[in-house]
């Protein structure tokens, strides 16, 4: 430790421009959280905005949509509900599980199926925005289908308990074929096994003699 003339101590001189580069950076960092902070904010507030415009416009757009081809019919009512929800329940979940099984689909390409599969769900969804809402669009729709779309709501309820019961019994099936081709295939490993220890027998015998 360095003594100065008088006797005394000196301490070690800090660098000044050391300090200045640790304001700066300081400086720097807190701009770009605060950036980041608007930045999200910004997004939140926008997502939020796009709720409630969806919200609102939605429900009555697809009611308005269901009843223009319903117009107030209720076996057509049944027959549309029918086929939005047994079609846009099965595929949906069809295309989902060959993203999730698939091991080829990978990556990028596996929340592109994913995405596919939202949006082949979506009129199911919208209905079920119209059936759950409590918006103004909502009500709205609900009271447009009450006239122009009897039988709708429910027959898309049955329609995609029926899609997701053919789809479970696809995936029931496909998993059984899956099994019985693995045990006919152990079972021909097994007897090609025996049948190589029983010309290897033969053959010994054959020696032998």
């Amino acid at each position: 430790m360095a003594t100065s003339e008088s006797g005394g101590t000196d301490l070690p001189q800090r660098d000044p421009g050391h300090r200045g580069r640790s304001a700066d950076g300081w400086k720097s960092s807190g701009k770009r959280m605060l950036h980041q902070a608007i930045v999200l904010l910004a997004v939140a507030v926008f997502v939020v905005l796009l709720g409630y415009l969806l919200a609102a416009f939605v429900p009555r757009w697809w009611a308005q949509w269901v009843g223009r081809r319903v117009d107030g019919s209720l076996t057509a009512g049944t027959v549309w509900g029918l086929f939005l929800g047994i079609v846009f329940t099965f595929l949906p979940l069809l295309i989902a599980w060959q993203a999730i099984a698939r091991g080829w689909i990978k990556g990028l390409w596996k929340a592109v199926v994913v995405a596919v599969a939202v949006v082949l769900a979506l009129p199911n969804l919208m209905t079920l925005s119209i059936v759950l809402g409590t918006s103004s669009g909502a009500h709205a729709g609900e009271r447009i289908l009450d006239v122009d779309g009897p039988g709708f709501r429910a027959a898309s309820l049955w329609g995609a308990i029926i899609g997701a019961l053919v789809f479970m019994g696809l995936v029931w099936l496909a998993g059984t074929n899956r099994a019985r081709g693995r045990r006919v295939r152990d079972l021909k490993t097994e007897i090609d096994h025996r049948d190589e220890a029983e010309r290897a027998r033969v053959d010994g015998a054959d020696a032998g003699a």
